[in-house]
C-alpha cells in the first residue's frame, strides 16, 4: 500500500500540500478541532471530580472527526462508536447532552434525535452500528435521495463479523458508504499487529472490490480530502469507499484504562508532536490565517460553551429509578410496585 496520504507539512523537507480549500472553510475546521479537544479535556476533568461516569478519551483523534465532517454535506448520515461522542457538537447538537449521557441521565437528557442532526446514536457495542450505516446509504439509494452515510470505527471493530458483512453488503448494492476506520493501533490493550494478518487495513477492501484511502490519521486536510474524494464517488454511483487514518491512540482507552499496563508510554509521548490542533493551527499561521487575537477568540468561545454546558448538565434533577420504567421496561415489576407506592 502507498504512504498514507498527508496535507500538512511544516518544513522544506515537507512542505504543505494545496487542496483548494478557502480561508474561511479552514478557519472553521479550526474552530471545530478546538471545540472537540476542549469538549474532550473537560470530560476528562468532570470524570477525575466524579461529576460524570466513565469517559472515553479522544485526545489527538480530532483530525478524524472534523475533517471527515466537514466534507459531507448536511443531509449525510453519521454513525459514531463510543470514540466519536461529541461529533454531534459540529451539527449544533448541545454539548450537555453527551455530558448528561455520561452523566448517567437516559430519555431526553441523555440522546438526541438522530433526524434532526442526521447523527445516529453513538455506539458502544464494537462494530454493531456498520450494517446500520449500509442500510441507511442502501435505503437512500433505493428512494433516489442523494444521501451518503460515514461511519467510523476502530480497528479492532475489523475483527468483528459485523465489518465484514457491512462491507460486503456494501460492495454488493453498491451502497453510498463511506467507511472510516480510525486505526490508533491499539484496541484497548491489544496491537493491531495481534487483530489482523493483513499490515494494513485499507488492503482488505480488496476482498470486496472496494477502493481504499490511506491518510494522516492527525492530518484535518488529509481526512478532508480522502473523504471529499469518497463522497463524489458515492454521489456518483461507484458505490462504497474505505478509509483507513492512520494514527495513534496518545491517550488511555478511557478513563479506567492504564496503558502503561501494556505499552511503552514513551511511544505514546512521541506521537503528541503530531497532535492535529497545533499542526492546524501552525498551518493558518503560515497563511497568515490565524492572528493571535482570533486564535484567542476561538479558545475562549470554546471554553465559554463548555461553562455554559457542565451548568446545563448540572441542572438537570436527577433521576430516580423510576425513570428505568419510561424508557427501558414496559412496567415496573409487582415487587417494586409493592414498594414504592405510587409507581
Amino acid at each position: 500500500m502507498e504512504d498514507p496520504l498527508r496535507i500538512l507539512g511544516g518544513d522544506a523537507q515537507s512542505p504543505d500540500g494545496d487542496i483548494g480549500l478557502g480561508s474561511d472553510a479552514l478557519v472553521k475546521l479550526f474552530t471545530w478541532l478546538v471545540f472537540l479537544r476542549t469538549f474532550d479535556e473537560r470530560a476528562v476533568a468532570l470524570q477525575r471530580q466524579g461529576r460524570i461516569g466513565t469517559y472515553p478519551t479522544f485526545w489527538g483523534e480530532e483530525a478524524t472527526q472534523a475533517g471527515p465532517l466537514l466534507a459531507l454535506g448536511d443531509q449525510d448520515w453519521v454513525f459514531p462508536s463510543y470514540r466519536q461522542n461529541a461529533v454531534g457538537l459540529l451539527r449544533g447538537l448541545p454539548a450537555s447532552v453527551p455530558l448528561a449521557y455520561r452523566r448517567g441521565y437516559g430519555g431526553v437528557h441523555g440522546f438526541w434525535n438522530p433526524r434532526r442532526y442526521r447523527v445516529a446514536p453513538m455506539c458502544v457495542s464494537v462494530g454493531t452500528h456498520l450494517p446500520h450505516a449500509v442500510g441507511i446509504a442502501w435505503a437512500a439509494k433505493l428512494s433516489g435521495e442523494g444521501v451518503c452515510s460515514l461511519v467510523w470505527f476502530g480497528d479492532g471493530a475489523t475483527s468483528e463479523g459485523d465489518f465484514h458483512e457491512a462491507m460486503n453488503f456494501a460492495s454488493v448494492f453498491a451502497a453510498p458508504v463511506i467507511f472510516f476506520c480510525v486505526n490508533n493501533q491499539w484496541a484497548i490493550s491489544t496491537p493491531f499487529s495481534r487483530q489482523s494478518g493483513t499490515a494494513t487495513v485499507a488492503e482488505k477492501a480488496a476482498a470486496y472490490a472496494m477502493p481504499a484511502l490511506r491518510v494522516d490519521g492527525f492530518d484535518p486536510l488529509a481526512c478532508w480530502s480522502a473523504t471529499r474524494e469518497a463522497l463524489q464517488r458515492a454521489h456518483a454511483g461507484g458505490g462504497p469507499t474505505l478509509i483507513e487514518a492512520v494514527s495513534y491512540r496518545i491517550g488511555p482507552h478511557a478513563t479506567a484504562d492504564d496503558p502503561s499496563l501494556y505499552r511503552d508510554e514513551s511511544e505514546a509521548a512521541r506521537y503528541r508532536a503530531l497532535e492535529p490542533v497545533g499542526r492546524m493551527a501552525a498551518y493558518l499561521r503560515r497563511r497568515e490565517l490565524l492572528p493571535a487575537e482570533l486564535e484567542a477568540d476561538i479558545r475562549a468561545e470554546a471554553h465559554a460553551a463548555l461553562d455554559q454546558a457542565v451548568a446545563e448538565m448540572e441542572s438537570i434533577p436527577q433521576p430516580g429509578a423510576e425513570i428505568m420504567f419510561k424508557h427501558l421496561y414496559a412496567s415496573p415489576p409487582t415487587s417494586l410496585i409493592a414498594d414504592r407506592s405510587g409507581w
